[in-house]
């Protein structure tokens, strides 16, 4: 090992973490917190890396080479630096490009670096070969997005790690919702965790990618590097900063009752994926229970007939069902939107409420901390909750879509709380706002209009010609399964 052999790792957690996680979790009941903004999301992980005297455990479906992904990667290596054990998981789809900087962290004594359901060629022409040849196992993914720190408080919910994710990109920032838990559920993220740590089709990345040749020098200097950048959030420079922020990030918790759910890896990736995961039946459990209203919050939306007999409610008074996802203008993918766009006018027929956030939105300046981005940029969506009559909040990696139903491994958080639900549904309302988001409706002609603000469009607004034909073209064919 380049760096040394691994430093003695502490017997017990962090003092000050376990002192905070006793005391708010009261009667049993797990303390969560939203993590509304990126800055709070990445202050959160940064300050948390800082405290850690145990472990870590971090499983994302991308992390980016970025900023903010070798920020936290220099803290990840400076804690282990200290003797706290890392392990992290990353799914295969999307380390193709950035092997380098994970390779690095794997030579590091302390830390153990992980692939999920690796493809068998590794570069070039051949990766993308094996995409095809194994296709059933390939689109098998770890979509699950978990952070947890000496065993006693994790972060859950939609973001990967990234400038986008975190307030941090100079034009197009994604808007996303993490939970942050103390107590149990934070040893439920273990378990999730540790189920894809020792999946057979998770393999040591250095079976992979070859070590680092003088690595220690080279681990040195991204820390080194990340320090002296500047960053528009300022992380915690020290762990009495870090403890200081938690302290009063831990003080707005609220006590409710909450279950994690979570998809276990498959057994057989190459098996058919034709029956719902334990996440969706979940959230058909939760459909089957509303009384009023669900509002769906979902960066990536397809419904098909299969999904929309579980709402048929709607229409008759019964059940009053609005969703919010991305236009074309906003999706990073013309291909998941290709999917939606397929299904979109039978969802209008059932009756769902449908809305399409702007590019433009004002809202950005209330979700993104660094303003400027909303200014010269666009906002785009990312996030996944759907609320239940403002009691219960379903949230995490799960987008409301065929993929998170059938194929991905999901992470999901059920919340019994009206003040969650409630601010949540807020937020989601304030959205669907025609300031902010495009209603899609039938006129008299039976057409597909879009309006906002007294206007109205017959096509896919705030998008050339090019983008509205790839998407009608990838619409026609029967692939939302897999978008």
């Amino acid at each position: 090992m380049e760096h040394g052999p691994a430093i003695p790792v502490a017997s017990e957690p962090d003092a000050f973490l376990q002192s905070q996680s006793q005391e708010r979790v009261g009667a049993g009941l797990p303390a969560v917190k939203l993590l509304n903004t990126g800055q709070d999301a990445f202050l959160a992980r940064a300050a948390l890396i800082e405290t850690a005297n145990q472990r870590i455990d971090a499983q994302y479906y991308i992390w980016n080479d970025d900023d903010s992904g070798r920020y936290l990667a220099s803290r990840l290596v400076a804690a282990a630096d200290r003797g706290v054990v890392i392990r992290l998981l990353l799914d295969d789809i999307n380390v193709a490009g950035k092997e380098s900087l994970f390779a690095l962290l794997d030579a590091h004594a302390n830390i153990r670096v992980r692939i999920f359901n690796p493809s068998r060629s590794r570069d070039g022409f051949g990766r993308w070969l094996s995409f095809i040849a194994d296709f059933d196992r390939i689109n098998r993914r770890m979509h699950n997005k978990t952070f947890v720190v000496d065993g006693l408080v994790g972060i859950a919910g939609g973001r990967n790690i990234g400038d986008e994710y975190f307030d941090q990109h100079p034009t197009l920032n994604f808007r996303d919702r993490d939970v942050l838990v103390l107590g149990p559920l934070a040893g439920d993220m273990t378990a999730n965790f540790e189920a894809y740590w020792d999946s057979p089709w998770t393999l040591p990345l250095a079976e992979l990618y070859p070590k680092p040749e003088q690595a220690q020098p080279k681990l040195s200097a991204l820390i080194e590097s990340a320090a002296s950048r500047h960053y528009h959030i300022e992380p915690p420079g020290n762990r009495q900063t870090a403890r200081g922020y938690l302290e009063t990030l831990f003080a707005n918790t609220v006590s409710a009752p909450a279950e994690l759910v979570f998809d276990p890896p498959p057994e057989d990736p190459d098996a058919p994926a034709e029956a719902p995961q334990r996440t969706a039946q979940a959230l058909y459990d939760l459909v089957e229970d509303a009384r009023s209203e669900i509002l769906i919050e979902s960066a990536y939306l397809i419904l098909t007939d299969n999904q929309l007999k579980a709402v048929d409610g709607i229409g008759n008074g019964r059940l009053e069902v609005a969703a919010l996802t991305n236009s074309l203008a906003t999706n990073d993918l013309v291909t998941n939107h290709s999917g939606y766009a397929r299904w979109r006018r039978a969802m209008l027929e059932q009756g769902i409420e449908l809305h399409e956030l702007r590019p433009d939105a004002p809202a950005c300046q209330r979700w993104v901390a660094a303003s400027a981005a909303c200014d010269g940029g666009e906002v785009s969506l990312h996030s996944k909750a759907v609320v239940f009559d403002r009691e219960t909040l379903f949230i995490g990696s799960f987008n409301v879509n065929l993929r998170s139903i059938y194929l991905n491994g999901e992470t999901v958080l059920v919340i019994k709380s009206p003040e969650l639900a409630g601010a949540v549904a807020d937020d989601i309302r304030y959205a669907m706002e025609p300031r902010n988001s495009w209603r899609v409706e039938l006129n008299g002609q039976d057409e597909l209009v879009w309006r906002s603000e007294g206007q109205e469009v017959q096509h896919e607004p705030e998008v050339g010609f090019w983008r509205r034909a790839m998407s009608r073209m990838l619409s026609w064919l029967p692939i939302e399964k897999y978008l």
